[in-house]
C-alpha cells in the first residue's frame, strides 16, 4: 500500500500532463496540492479490502497466523458467499463507514471517493453490489468476539494511511466537495496505474535484497528502472503562422502558409479557452501541418502533455507515423534534452518499419505489468531508441490497455472510439486522451454508427478540456454542428449553434469552447483551383472499355473507381481481355492484399503516378504511355497519385469529390485531349430512365437515398455541361446532397421520398444499435461513477471484438495466410521480398523469429461474404483446424491466438504471366489469390 501511495506521487510528480493535474486540483479547496494528496492517498488505501475474512482467508498459511493474534475467519470452503466480497468492493464499503464514523461524511457523498476503491480492477461496482455487501457484514469481520478486533485493525490502517500520506487534516474540507465524473475517472486510472507498477515484481521484488535499503532507496531505484519518458511542455509559439510553420516543417525555397494553415494557427491563439477547431478545407490545402501546428499552440495554453492523431484506416495511420516522427524531431526541446514515449496505435503497429526502428535498441529488460498485475516479460527487440528528442517506444506503455497512455500516438480512429465503449479499464483510455490534444482527421470518412460514438467521445473530451482538432475536407452542415454541440455539452439543436448549420462558406474553420457558443471563420482561399467537367456514361463494361479506348488513343492514365471490390475484379478482368491488344495496360488497387502486397501496390501507384520527380540523368519518367488502374474506395484515402481522367461509380457527392481530387492533381503535360479535367459518373444502369438506379453493390455499401441525393446535387452540372469548380461549389455540393430541401427533378421525388424514409429507419436503428454499449454522458458533479460501465461491460479492450464494436459491419475476420506444400510443410508465401518468402514453419516447433515475424505480415482481411454472422462460425471452425499447436505459445509471440489460411500455389487459376497465385478453399468458397489482383471470392456448387 505505501508502495503504491509512493508510486502515485512520482506518476504526479513527473509523468502526469499538467492539464491532468491541473483538472483534478481545479475542484478541491487547496488546488493541485490536495490533487496529489487525493491521489497518493486512494493509491495508498486501494488495497484496503484484503484486511478482511473474505479475502484473507484463501491463504490458509496465513489465515492461521491471524487468527492466532485473534482475527477469527473461517475456512475459505466454509465461506460460499466470497463473491459477494470481492476486496475493491470491500474496501469501498469500509472506507465509506470509515469517513462516516471518524469524519462526519454524509454516506451518499463518500461514493464519489470510495468508487475509485471499488473500481480498481477496472470496473466501478453497481450501487446493488454495496448493499449486497452490507447484508454480508460476516464477509467484512468474522462475527463474536473478534468482531472488535478485526474493526479496530481496519480503522488503525485507515488512521494510518490518513496520517502517512498525510489527508488526515484535508478530510473535513473535501467534506464539501463535488467530484465531477471526470476527475473521479482520473483518479481511478491513476490509482491503476501506480498499483500494476508497484505490482511488477522486477521492480518490486517481494524477497528482501543482498543489501538492506530503504523504503524512499527502493522506490527510487524502481522509478529508475522504470524510466518512464515525461510529458511534453511546450512553450507557446509566437503568433507568426510563417515563422511557426518556416520552423517546424520542410517547406519550399520561397513558400508560406496557405490561408487555412494561418487561419487554423489563429485560432489556436486567440480562442477564449483551447476547445474544438474544425477546419474544412479542400485537398492538398496542407490540413496536416495546420493541425500540427494548433496542436502545438493549444498544447501549450492547455497543459497537454501528447497528441493523439486519429485516421481511419491502419493504410492512413502508416502513411501518417512517418510524418508525425519528423515533426516531432523539430520541435524544440528544453536544454538538456527530453524525452517522449511515441506510438503507432493499431493492430499490426509492430510490423511498421518506421515504428519497428523505434522499437530496436537498449536491451533492458522491464516487465510489462498487465491488468490486474499479470506480467510478462518485453523482448529485447521491442525496445527503444533516441532521436532528436529522444523519442521512444517505451517497453511499460507498450503492454495491453496502456499504449494510448504514451505521450504521442498515431492511430487507427478505433483507439479513440473505444473511448466511448463501456469496456473494463476504460479508465486508462480516458486518462490517455485527456492528457493531449487530440486530431480526428477525415471526418468526413465516418458513418452514422461511428459518429454516433464520436459524439459520444467530443462529449467527454470538452467535460475534460481536451483541445480536439478535426480535419475534413468538408462536412455536411447539420454533421459539423452535431460535434460542436456534443464537445461543448449543448443540448441538440441548441439555437446558438444555428449558425454552424447557415454557413456557407468555404474553406471553413470552426471553433468552440467547452461550454461557449461557436464561431465560424472564412481563412479565404489559395490560389489553387480546378474546373472538372462531369458527363454521364451508362453502366456495362463494354461501353467503358470503348470509352477508355477512345479516351486514351493519344495516350494517358485513367482511374477507374469502383464501390466494391467484386466490381474492380470484373472490371479489371473485361478491360484486360478488350484494351491489352491495344497496348493499354489494366493493374487493380483495393485493400484486399496481403498486407506486404498492399504496401507494395501502394509504392508502385506511388512510384507510377506520384508527384513528379526528377529523374536520374538518363532514366525515363516511371509514369506509363496508356494505363488504366481499376480501384475500390482506397484511391479517396491519402494517397498522393494523379490521373488525366476519372470514372467513378456513383458514390456519396463528398466521395467523388474526393475522387475528384486524383485528377489532375499534379503539374504536369497532358495528352490532348485528356488536357480538360473530366470525371465520368457510372454505376447507374441507365441514365435515361425515368428514374436513375445506381448498382445493387452501391446500394449496399451506401444506400439509395445517399446516393440519390447526391446524383440530384450533380445533376445541373450533368445536364448543362458547367464545371464542377474546385474548391468554390465543394461545399455547396455538399450542403445540397445533405441538406432536407427537395432536390433533383420533379419526377425522381416520389423515389427520393421513399428513399428517405428509408435511410432515416436505417440511421436510427444504427444509433440505437451503438447506443447499446456507449458509455453514458458525464454526470453531474459529485454523482459517484457507480455502475459506469453497467453489468454487461466486456474485457474488449483493443481486441477484434472491441474494434468491430465501435465500426458498423460486425467483426470482421483477418487470417495469416501461410503456403502448404504437397508433402504438408508450411512456409511463408514464397513471393516475399527480402529473402522473407518460403521460410520454413514447423508444424512441431515455435519457428524462427524471422519466419513468425515474415508470417505475421501476411495477414488477410477476410470479405463479408466469409465474415457475415450468417457463415462466421463456419469459417472459424474450418480455420482453426488449421491451427498449429506449438505456435500457441507465449514464444511465438507474432502467431499466438491468430488464425491461419493454408494456401496452395500448385494451382491452375489464370492470371497475368507476372503475378504470384495461390488458392484455398473455405467454407463452400474457393479463394483465388494473386499478387497482381489480390483476394477474389468465388462461390462453389
Amino acid at each position: 500500500m505505501a508502495d503504491s501511495g509512493a508510486v502515485a506521487g512520482l506518476l504526479w510528480d513527473h509523468w502526469l500532463p499538467d492539464a491532468v493535474r491541473w483538472r483534478i486540483g481545479s475542484v478541491l479547496p487547496a488546488g493541485e496540492g490536495d490533487g496529489r494528496l487525493l491521489a497518493v492517498w486512494l493509491a495508498g488505501v486501494h488495497d484496503l479490502g484484503k484486511v478482511t475474512p473474505a479475502f484473507a482467508c484463501q491463504s490458509e498459511a496465513l489465515a492461521e497466523r491471524m487468527r492466532g493474534v485473534g482475527l477469527e475467519m473461517k475456512s475459505r470452503k466454509a465461506m460460499p458467499d466470497r463473491a459477494v466480497a470481492p476486496h475493491g468492493l470491500a474496501g469501498q464499503v469500509l472506507l465509506r463507514d470509515w469517513l462516516v464514523e471518524c469524519h462526519g461524511w454524509r454516506r451518499a457523498a463518500t461514493s464519489q471517493l470510495t468508487v475509485v476503491i471499488g473500481g480498481h480492477h477496472g470496473v466501478p461496482p453497481e450501487p446493488a453490489r454495496a448493499v449486497d455487501l452490507d447484508a454480508h457484514p460476516e464477509l467484512l469481520r468474522t462475527p463474536g468476539p473478534s468482531e472488535a478486533l478485526w474493526a479496530r485493525v481496519q480503522r488503525e490502517l485507515l488512521e494510518a494511511c490518513a496520517d502517512h500520506f498525510g489527508v488526515q487534516d484535508r478530510l473535513g474540507e473535501w467534506r464539501r466537495v463535488k467530484l465531477p465524473q471526470t476527475v473521479q475517472v482520473l483518479l481511478s486510472a491513476i490509482v491503476i496505474v501506480s498499483d500494476w507498477i508497484a505490482s511488477n515484481r522486477d521492480l518490486f521484488p517481494y524477497f528482501p535484497e543482498d543489501r538492506p535499503r530503504t523504503d524512499e532507496e527502493r522506490i527510487a531505484a524502481a522509478w529508475r528502472g522504470l524510466d518512464l519518458p515525461g510529458p511534453w511542455r511546450p512553450a507557446l509559439p509566437e503568433e507568426d503562422a510563417e515563422q511557426l510553420f518556416a520552423a517546424r516543417f520542410d517547406l519550399p525555397a520561397g513558400a508560406r502558409p496557405r490561408p487555412v494553415q494561418e487561419g487554423a494557427v489563429r485560432v489556436a491563439h486567440r480562442m477564449p479557452v483551447p476547445g474544438l477547431i474544425v477546419v474544412e478545407a479542400p485537398m492538398g490545402e496542407g490540413k496536416t501541418e495546420a493541425a500540427l501546428a494548433a496542436a502545438e499552440v493549444l498544447a501549450a495554453r492547455s497543459g497537454a502533455g501528447g497528441c493523439l492523431f486519429a485516421l481511419p484506416t491502419m493504410a492512413t495511420s502508416n502513411a501518417m507515423f512517418p510524418r508525425v516522427v519528423t515533426w516531432l524531431d523539430r520541435l524544440p526541446v528544453a536544454e538538456g534534452g527530453e524525452r517522449w514515449s511515441v506510438r503507432l496505435a493499431h493492430s499490426k503497429a509492430a510490423l511498421n518499419t518506421g515504428f519497428a526502428e523505434l522499437l530496436r535498441g537498449s536491451a533492458r529488460d522491464i516487465s510489462a505489468v498487465d491488468l490486474d498485475g499479470d506480467s510478462g516479460g518485453f523482448r529485447p527487440a521491442e525496445d527503444m531508441v533516441a532521436a532528436r528528442a529522444e523519442l521512444v517506444a517505451h517497453q511499460w506503455l507498450r503492454g495491453r490497455k496502456r499504449h494510448l497512455l504514451s505521450s504521442f500516438v498515431v492511430g487507427t480512429v478505433d483507439q479513440l472510439l473505444m473511448a466511448g465503449l463501456r469496456t473494463r479499464h476504460l479508465a486508462l483510455r480516458h486518462l490517455a486522451v485527456a492528457g493531449k490534444v487530440v486530431v480526428i482527421d477525415e471526418a468526413h470518412a465516418y458513418d452514422a454508427y461511428m459518429n454516433t460514438y464520436l459524439e459520444r467521445v467530443l462529449s467527454w473530451l470538452g467535460a475534460y478540456g481536451v483541445p480536439v482538432v478535426v480535419l475534413s475536407a468538408t462536412l455536411p452542415a447539420d454533421r459539423r454542428c452535431r460535434l460542436a454541440e456534443a464537445y461543448a455539452g449543448a443540448v441538440r439543436a441548441d439555437p446558438r449553434f444555428a449558425v454552424l448549420r447557415a454557413t456557407g462558406g468555404y474553406p471553413l474553420i470552426t471553433s468552440v469552447a467547452p461550454g461557449g457558443v461557436p464561431e465560424a471563420m472564412e481563412p479565404g482561399r489559395s490560389s489553387r483551383t480546378a474546373e472538372v467537367f462531369v458527363e454521364r456514361l451508362d453502366d456495362g463494361l463494354d461501353v467503358l472499355a470503348g470509352r477508355l479506348r477512345s479516351e486514351l488513343a493519344d495516350g494517358g492514365c485513367a482511374l477507374v473507381v469502383r464501390n466494391t471490390v467484386k466490381r474492380v475484379h470484373a472490371t479489371a478482368r473485361r478491360l484486360r481481355e478488350e484494351l491489352t491488344k491495344d497496348g493499354i495496360s489494366v493493374s487493380v488497387a483495393h485493400a484486399r492484399f496481403l498486407d506486404l502486397d498492399r504496401a507494395a501496390k501502394d509504392e508502385e501507384l506511388l512510384r507510377l503516378f506520384g508527384p513528379p520527380g526528377r529523374p536520374a540523368a538518363g532514366a525515363a519518367d516511371p509514369r506509363p504511355v496508356r494505363h488504366v488502374v481499376v480501384a475500390s474506395q482506397v484511391a479517396e484515402q491519402s494517397l498522393d497519385v494523379d490521373f488525366d481522367l476519372l470514372v467513378t461509380d456513383l458514390a456519396p457527392v463528398d466521395l467523388v469529390l474526393q475522387r475528384m481530387g486524383r485528377l489532375h492533381r499534379h503539374p504536369r503535360q497532358r495528352p490532348g485531349k485528356l488536357g480538360t479535367a473530366r470525371c465520368l459518373i457510372t454505376g447507374v444502369a441507365d441514365w435515361r430512365a425515368p428514374v436513375p438506379e445506381p448498382v445493387s453493390g452501391s446500394v449496399t455499401v451506401y444506400g439509395r437515398h445517399v446516393l440519390l441525393r447526391s446524383a440530384a446535387a450533380l445533376w445541373p452540372f450533368l445536364e448543362k455541361g458547367d464545371p464542377v469548380r474546385l474548391p468554390d461549389e465543394i461545399s455547396l455540393l455538399v450542403q445540397c446532397a445533405y441538406g432536407d430541401a427537395a432536390i433533383g427533378p420533379v419526377g425522381w421525388q416520389h423515389v427520393m421520398e421513399h428513399a428517405r424514409l428509408q435511410h432515416e429507419t436505417a440511421q436510427r436503428e444504427k444509433e440505437n444499435k451503438a447506443d447499446t454499449f456507449r458509455v453514458a454522458e458525464a454526470g453531474k458533479d459529485g454523482k459517484s461513477l457507480a455502475g459506469w460501465l453497467r453489468h454487461d461491460v466486456h474485457d474488449t479492450e483493443d481486441t477484434r471484438a472491441g474494434r468491430a464494436q465501435v465500426r458498423d459491419g460486425g467483426e470482421s475476420l483477418e487470417v495469416l495466410v501461410v503456403q502448404r506444400h504437397p508433402d504438408g510443410s508450411l512456409t511463408t508465401v514464397e513471393w516475399l521480398p527480402d529473402g522473407d518468402g518460403g521460410l520454413p514453419l514447423p508444424a512441431d516447433a515455435v519457428p524462427a523469429a524471422r519466419a513468425a515475424r515474415a508470417a505475421a505480415a501476411s495477414g488477410l482481411r477476410l470479405p463479408v461474404e466469409l465474415s457475415g454472422a450468417w457463415i462466421v462460425d463456419q469459417v472459424i471452425a474450418e480455420l482453426e483446424q488449421f491451427g498449429v499447436r506449438a505456435w500457441q505459445s507465449k514464444d511465438a509471440h507474432w502467431l499466438e491466438g491468430q488464425l491461419f489460411l493454408q494456401v496452395s500455389t500448385d494451382c491452375h487459376t489464370p492470371m497475368q504471366a507476372s503475378s504470384r497465385r495461390a488458392q484455398a478453399r473455405l467454407a463452400g468458397y474457393r479463394l483465388d489469390y494473386s499478387t497482381t489482383d489480390g483476394l477474389e471470392v468465388i462461390r462453389e456448387g
